[in-house]
């Protein structure tokens, strides 16, 4: 006799309760249309999305720290580390180049500030200074300082990932050189502790869908959706620079590596929507060193390139900056030349690099470039008060995919990526856990058409 079929109740309970794209994905409609509804009680929903980040953030710093020092340690070449850092940089400083250079294009043909007439005295500057908290863009000697570490124990109690990764190269080179004849315990002890922060990832992970509801419900009950018709071509134009952007990601993946943007975007979806309902890369930071590992890449590599894309990389907010800046400049009525056009480039290629982890980063370097410049006036800022969380979307899927795909590029460039095994994962075959680091094996996602249970999403 055929096997039963589950009845499309059974198979519907199933799938919520083991696919966490579908917990997810149900928790941010319902944000939505909660936060549409009840404005005023969806707003008190925000803490379940801000606990949720605090509780990832707890375990980012010393699982960044555990993944270098096995990376540097294992890779047993500590030159190697440092060219993949330095290639790493290259890679950065080329895509957000691009980033901007693409916003401005795409800002001076479509004109999303065109005809507004906005004079700027009607504008509150105070509202920008409420929403940085007076705060300021580091200066580049202040951004190499801050760098460095002060105290050990310091930088992983403020979460300082750049302060962390120098730590973290200092104790795997330190291992390199004393060997493993001088200390046999110290770095099986600290591969153990790495297994026991993914695992407390995967803990954390089953509280995704509570923390993406409480985001979208206080998103859509604070700022409603109204703001997307006042702004609708500029909203459009971002989102449209932002995919083309993503495209040029994907070409770029594919020369460089022969690996697919979309089979990687399937495999990541889980973590891309939880990143889109908390609007926060952070989020997912664990999760996605995993994935990436287990895809072909190198500890070392993973290691090193992603948590640096946090601060060198904000490919999604270069094209914002770039496209916010001639916005305000259309909506004031003044027109930049090509020179200072330019100069915005310039300045945005400085500013953007100190943007992670300040309040209010946008607005601050907004500022800076419309200082530098001197035609535009600062209060004219405020005008992407509005908007700018709208955005946020648009910023997170592209810096996300942005240092994903620099992960892939550059392991490839300094042959640290298992080409084979990639291709394997990303086609949704189930491999054998061969990567150095003891993962616990996880299957890939395998085709509903070819099997009759659904695969549990394991952490």
């Amino acid at each position: 006799m055929p096997p039963s079929v589950p009845s499309l109740p059974r198979r519907v309970a199933r799938t919520l309760r083991t696919s966490l794209f579908t917990q997810v994905l149900c928790a941010l409609v319902l944000g939505i249309v909660v936060g549409k509804l009840w404005p005023d009680t969806a707003t008190a929903f925000q803490p379940l999305g801000d606990g949720f980040t605090r509780l990832i953030k707890t375990v980012i710093s010393p699982l960044v720290f555990c993944v270098v020092v096995v990376g540097i340690a294992k890779a047993g070449d500590l030159k190697a580390f440092g060219r993949i850092g330095v290639k790493a940089l290259v890679w950065f400083e080329v895509a957000s180049t691009a980033a901007l250079v693409i916003g401005l294009v795409a800002a001076n043909v479509v004109g999303p500030g065109k005809g507004m007439n906005v004079d700027p005295s009607s504008l509150d500057a105070a509202a920008v200074n409420q929403t940085t908290g007076g705060g300021q863009l580091p200066s580049t000697t202040e951004f190499v300082l801050n760098a460095l570490p002060e105290s050990f124990v310091g930088a992983f109690a403020e979460n300082e990932l750049l302060q962390v990764l120098i730590l973290a190269c200092l104790v795997g080179a330190a291992l390199l050189h004393l060997g493993h004849t001088k200390v046999p315990k110290i770095l099986p002890a600290i591969d153990q502790a790495q297994e026991v922060i993914f695992t407390v990832v995967g803990f954390v992970m089953r509280l995704a869908p509570i923390a993406v509801f409480g985001a979208m419900a206080h998103l859509v009950g604070n700022y409603g959706l109204g703001v997307m018709k006042t702004y609708a071509k500029l909203i459009v134009l971002c989102y449209v620079a932002a995919a083309l952007f993503v495209v040029l990601l994907a070409v770029a993946l594919r020369m460089v590596t022969g690996l697919s943007l979309w089979k990687f975007l399937r495999y990541i979806r889980e973590e891309m929507l939880l990143a889109l309902g908390t609007a926060s890369t952070e989020s997912v930071m664990p999760r996605v060193m995993q994935k990436l590992r287990r895809a072909g890449a190198r500890d070392d590599a993973v290691g090193l390139v992603l948590p640096t894309g946090y601060s060198f990389n904000l490919d999604g907010a270069s094209l914002y900056l770039s496209i916010g800046t001639l916005f305000i400049a259309q909506a004031v009525g003044v027109d930049l030349s090509l020179g200072q056009q330019v100069t915005v480039v310039l300045v945005l290629m400085l500013t953007s690099k100190g943007m992670a982890g300040i309040p209010g980063s946008a607005f601050l370097a907004l500022s800076a470039t419309a200082s530098s410049l001197g035609a535009i006036p600062a209060g004219a800022v405020a005008l992407l008060l509005g908007v700018d969380r709208i955005m946020d979307s648009m910023r997170v899927v592209t810096n996300l995919l942005g240092n994903c795909v620099a992960v892939f590029a550059v392991s490839r460039w300094e042959g640290a990526l298992d080409i084979e095994r990639a291709k394997k994962v990303l086609d949704g075959e189930t491999v054998a856990e061969d990567l150095e680091g003891g993962d616990e094996p996880v299957p890939a996602e395998v085709p509903a058409q070819k099997t009759k249970e659904t695969v549990a999403d394991v952490s």
